[in-house]
């Protein structure tokens, strides 16, 4: 159950982005940049706040990853890449790979890597907004829902490409939504 509302909580981040747009960049250069993240989604009993981290190598990727309270393994982990999304849920071992063509009625218009990559951007900035709501994520559903990222670094690191085990159950995007939307 907590598995699946995890998941729950990450859908909010996977209808902001995974999309890729025309528009090129000029540089070749790679930026980095990580933070700490807390997601916190409304529930009909409260609230569920999960925390975790967030890799961003510029024209390649984000890696968003959340962690079980007090044991610290991660319970989940979203990649968004300019031409895919993926999901694990390593508690249900199950996963969802999706390209931009699959999600492209699915996310809001402005569903964009770059719009992804300068909305984290844009946080990192002193005075930047570090708390973003689902409204703000064009997630207007999702309003109450909100992001925080803090802690950002801009220092390189590798960057490893999530792998899914061959253990772990491949699942349609739209069998994802059902389940979260009937737990």
């Amino acid at each position: 159950m907590k598995a699946t509302r995890l998941i729950a909580c990450m859908v909010v981040v996977v209808l902001l982005a995974g999309c890729k747009t025309t528009h090129k960049t000029g540089s070749t250069e790679r930026s980095f940049l990580s933070s700490k993240v807390q997601l916190t989604i409304p529930l009909k009993s409260g609230e569920m706040t999960v925390n975790g981290s967030m890799k961003m190598v510029s024209g390649q990727g984000v890696q968003l990853s959340f962690t079980v309270p007090i044991l610290g393994n991660e319970a989940a982990r979203m990649e968004i890449t300019p031409d895919t999304l993926t999901v694990v849920d390593r508690m249900g071992r199950r996963y969802v790979q999706a390209s931009r063509e699959e999600l492209k009625d699915v996310l809001p218009r402005k569903a964009n890597f770059q719009n992804l990559e300068k909305l984290l951007r844009d946080a990192s900035k002193p005075g930047g907004k570090h708390t973003l709501s689902g409204e703000e994520l064009g997630i207007p559903s999702l309003e109450k829902a909100r992001l925080s990222l803090t802690n950002f670094s801009d220092k390189e690191f590798i960057w490893n490409p999530t792998r899914v085990s061959s253990r772990y159950t491949r699942i349609d995007w739209k069998q994802l939504l059902e389940q979260l939307l009937n737990p």
